[in-house]
């Protein structure tokens, strides 16, 4: 006789550095899928960087979004079974990190979880996987945060190494990239503290490791790439980006002010047009440094490991 089929509907909310993201998926016996996505840009790292304090018109983005979030889980979600709400970088690196948590509990009701930032890697490496089918054994995963970049190795679903880099595209954007279009000089001096950082925490890669990328950037140049007017999740999962056609990306935005580049991609471009120089050049130094060519994009991430999480602890 056939054990019954284990399903519920769960919902997990990413406070990133740049974005607060939503999804509501259903979960049947481990598997995710999704239902629900929505995307907002508060941009809640801003200055944190340089002041390390999350200031009061970000927390008062982010909490709008929040509550946005809760009426549109309330309204359309009425069996819900769990609201999972992480924060990353930008909250980590605050002094007034407390505060924040506080602040957004006693306006939305919503616990945030503080993710560290080896759990963040680990988080979005089993988010990531389980939106792909059939990736090789030996993986490497990366996640380009507004703040932070987390890097996890695995072999089967076992991470072996995981770690995450202060290096983000709103802070990399902030300390380098204070032109738009960027000037050389800055360009270069970006790429060079991108390669100090990963030189400073080596990673042991099996050859043949496949390199799956989730978060913004990666989505906007698949979605780029892809010529994409809308966002489609289904063509972005799987799609295969070379460091060669990166490289040509970058060429372009080195020499475009992003606005321009906005108006050619707005659906990918918005909330991010100022700060994906960065990103990009973030890529490129993580596939540089790894001496992998190619890198398979994934729309998985912290909302997808949350979930599975909670799946997990429920049984």
């Amino acid at each position: 006789m056939d054990s019954p089929v284990i399903s519920s509907m769960r919902a997990a909310i990413d406070i990133g550095t740049n974005t607060v993201l939503l999804l509501a998926a259903e979960v049947n016996d481990g598997v995710i899928s999704p239902i629900h996505e929505e995307h907002r840009v508060p941009r809640l790292g801003k200055g944190v960087d340089t002041d390390k304090n999350i200031n009061e018109a970000a927390t008062q983005r982010v909490t709008l979004a929040l509550k946005e979030y809760k009426d549109l889980l309330l309204r359309d979600f009425p069996d819900l079974e769990s609201v999972v709400v992480t924060a990353t970088s930008a909250v980590r690196d605050a002094r007034n990190r407390e505060e924040f948590m506080q602040s957004v509990k006693k306006e939305t009701g919503f616990t945030i979880r503080l993710l560290s930032g080896t759990e963040e890697a680990e988080w979005t490496a089993y988010g990531a996987l389980s939106v792909l089918g059939g990736v090789p054994q030996n993986r490497l995963i990366i996640d380009i945060g507004g703040g932070s970049t987390e890097v996890a190795a695995l072999s089967g679903m076992k991470i072996t190494d995981a770690h995450s880099f202060d290096m983000g595209s709103v802070r990399f954007t902030e300390r380098f990239l204070r032109d738009d279009p960027p000037k050389k000089e800055q360009i270069s001096a970006c790429r060079k503290g991108i390669e100090n950082l990963l030189n400073n925490r080596p990673f042991d890669i099996k050859k043949g490791a496949v390199l799956v990328g989730v978060a913004g950037t990666v989505t906007t140049l698949a979605g780029i790439s892809l010529g994409l007017t809308e966002y489609q999740p289904e063509k972005l999962n799987g799609y295969v980006l070379t460091l060669e056609s990166i490289r040509s990306v970058i060429e372009r935005f080195s020499v475009t002010h992003s606005q321009k580049m906005l108006k050619e991609h707005p659906v990918y471009l918005k909330g991010r047009a100022d700060i994906f120089m960065a990103g990009m050049l973030i890529l490129e130094g993580l596939m540089e440094q790894f001496d992998i060519q190619k890198l398979i994009a994934s729309t998985g991430g912290i909302r997808h490991g949350a979930i599975l999480k909670a799946q997990k602890k429920r049984h």
